[in-house]
């Protein structure tokens, strides 16, 4: 079945609340295509307003209620609109759920799945243009997904919704029409899960996460016209973080580039670039790294700042061309 991203996720939620009674959705916009765009149409006419609750403003209250829910058995869904506002739900994400199994000895877990939803661009501002994974990914016992394509935007939300630890699923509206051919759907696991290569080459290692991997994608075709041979990696978890394939494939092609849609300081791609380098060979060549992030700024709100703000193909394209001289 050909399916947009946007369509997979909204399969995943049919796969899930048709197959697991004890799954349910709540947050705000859950009825509406403008907050969630088409990932979710219908879903609460199909399954009734008891399973997808639509609720008030309140990041805070429903990520409460789907954790307290989460401790009596129940796999909950929470959906915050945009990313930027599901901060007013750190404490219950970060400090709660994150910690509950290390706290109690590993005996009890709070199997919630938090989806933040990235929705920025079209001049909207510093408040409403994050994605902050590499916040998250910083947080022990607290799961980190991030889909880049149309299978894992399914797969990777129904694994994390049977995962028995806390998952935050973020996915991009950036994404949501890109298309593929889907295999049939069906459970599926979160341990396990990691870096993939999505498109093989000798020369560069591009690493990308979420829309980033996208971009790499799009470089690689163009540097493919130039004779440069370029291995994209997607990341697909960012924490628990494994980096072995990344060092595998520097360690065949000398040259990394991280693409993160984050800020550069702290962000994935400098925890990209040093896992590497910490484990890689000494006996080995120079190995030639380089990153592409946003800048250490807010996003700006007029259209040609943005346009310099948010990084296309063609910087992953000319940084890579520099380290092939």
């Amino acid at each position: 079945m050909r399916a947009t991203y946007a369509e997979a996720i909204r399969e995943a939620f049919e796969y899930l609340l048709d197959s697991h009674r004890e799954v349910f959705v709540v947050g705000q916009g859950l009825w509406s295509p403008w907050y969630v765009g088409s990932s979710m149409n219908d879903l609460e006419k199909r399954y009734g307003t008891a399973r997808v609750i639509d609720t008030p403003v309140s990041e805070l209250a429903t990520t409460g209620a789907a954790l307290g829910a989460s401790l009596c058995g129940y796999r909950p869904v929470v959906v915050h609109p945009r990313v930027d506002f599901m901060l007013l739900a750190i404490d219950q994400l970060v400090t709660q759920a994150a910690k509950w199994r290390s706290m109690f000895g590993g005996d009890v877990s709070a199997p919630v799945t938090i989806r933040a939803i990235v929705n920025r661009g079209g001049q909207q501002g510093a408040q409403h243009s994050q994605s902050l994974q590499s916040w998250f990914a910083h947080v022990p016992g607290l799961r980190v997904v991030m889909p880049a394509t149309p299978q894992d935007a399914r797969d990777l939300l129904i694994a994390s919704v049977l995962c028995d630890d806390p998952v935050l699923y973020i996915d991009d509206r950036w994404l949501y029409e890109e298309q593929a051919d889907l295999p049939p759907v069906g459970d599926l696991a979160l341990a396990g899960q990691g870096p993939r290569i999505i498109r093989a080459g000798k020369d560069v290692t591009l690493v990308g996460c979420g829309y980033a991997t996208r971009v790499c994608i799009e470089a690689a075709d163009t540097l493919a016209r130039d004779g440069i041979s370029a291995e994209v990696i997607d990341l697909r978890v960012l924490n628990p973080f494994a980096p072995d394939l990344i060092i595998e494939s520097a360690a065949r092609t000398n040259r990394l580039v991280a693409v993160d849609g984050d800020w550069r300081t702290c962000g994935m791609s400098s925890e990209i670039l040093a896992s590497v380098a910490e484990r890689r060979d000494a006996g080995a060549p120079a190995l030639r790294t380089g990153r592409v992030t946003h800048p250490d700024a807010p996003a700006p709100t007029s259209a040609p700042l943005e346009s310099a703000f948010y990084f296309s193909a063609g910087d992953v394209v000319s940084l890579t061309r520099r380290l092939c001289m």
